[in-house]
């Protein structure tokens, strides 16, 4: 039996995380068509790429008709805690990431949907450390959506993948290193 071939939407890929997940879809046969939600082209040329382009992403309402049809959303836009209250990286890890979610849950009742988290995230919003409680508040209101299925994945040390020009301040400090370890901790939340 044939599979069926995935229509994919993909948030987050002019980070170092998104790019190489982006690569991945890209290479993959079985994806027929990603559509990435960005604030500028990434000025890719490939047949199954198609761009949405939007300043922010609380304006997806305006392009609704256009996230129809599609069957998992990798979810890798982030954004990182230094120099951030509490209340402005919330808005962007928990509200802006919810917000979505609920639209794309809405237009696609059967989707899968994986949120790129972090290794440390933190379920119980307890603990001391203000964007392990944010990051796991998030994975507990994602995993309360009606997805078909919900993954989050706790990345730790992440290295691009070779050729890639997108990294992190902390990579960019350890590049010389030739640090190449990734480790995943990939969190289901059966339904």
């Amino acid at each position: 039996m044939e599979e069926k071939p995935l229509n994919v939407i993909l948030t987050g890929a002019s980070g170092m995380v998104g790019d190489g997940v982006l690569q991945e879809c890209l290479k993959n046969a079985r994806i027929a068509t990603i559509l990435v939600l960005t604030r500028n082209s990434l000025g890719v040329n490939n047949p199954k790429l198609k761009e949405v382009v939007l300043p922010n992403l609380k304006f997806l309402s305006i392009v609704e008709d256009q996230l129809k049809g599609y069957s998992t959303c990798f979810y890798c836009l982030g954004t990182t805690s230094v120099g951030k209250t509490e209340d402005e990286y919330y808005e962007v890890t928990n509200t802006l990431t919810v917000t979505v979610a609920q639209t794309l849950c809405k237009l696609n009742p059967h989707m899968v949907f994986c949120y790129i988290s972090a290794a440390g995230a933190d379920n119980t919003g307890k603990g001391k450390i203000m964007w392990a409680r944010v990051k796991g508040k998030t994975e507990n209101d994602l995993s309360e959506l009606p997805f078909d299925n919900f993954y989050s994945f706790r990345p730790m040390l992440l290295t691009p993948y070779r050729g890639s020009k997108k990294r992190t301040a902390f990579i960019n400090i350890f590049h010389g290193f030739s640090l190449s370890v990734e480790f995943y901790f990939p969190i289901h939340f059966a339904r």
